[in-house]
């Protein structure tokens, strides 16, 4: 158990450095637009984490430190659900109540969307 909590651990540092270099890239190209780079980071963690379900579903003999540590860790500390929150209230607060509801439809329908084409990879790949 010590073993898997230290892969997490891990992956959360390492997630977590991930998230914040590409949010800061996005945040940079595109500044009035603050909310760009943690909708990057979802959709992309939202891809991954169903890539990697799908490939562990098939590949049961890797080892359960790398599986957690990866999708625990790694994609815990790179996605940013609870930032997403607060980005939706900061531009409902601001009056920018249209960019507030597409932010919030794209994040949930573009992150089911990108799960579900990440759970077809993995399958295609097997």
């Amino acid at each position: 158990m010590i073993r898997v909590a230290l892969a997490v651990a891990l992956g959360g540092a390492v997630g977590s450095v991930l998230r914040f270099l590409a949010s800061s890239w996005v945040a940079g190209q595109w500044p009035r637009h603050f909310y760009m780079g943690t909708l990057a980071v979802n959709l992309f963690g939202c891809l991954l984490i169903g890539l990697l379900s799908g490939l562990f579903l098939t590949r049961t003999e890797l080892p359960l430190e790398l599986r957690v540590g990866l999708i625990t860790g790694v994609l815990g500390g790179f996605t940013t659900f609870s930032s997403f929150s607060l980005e939706i209230l900061k531009l409902m607060e601001s009056g920018r109540l249209f960019e507030a509801a597409g932010y919030l439809l794209c994040s949930v329908l573009g992150g089911l969307l990108a799960a579900w084409c990440g759970l077809l990879l993995a399958r295609l790949a097997s």
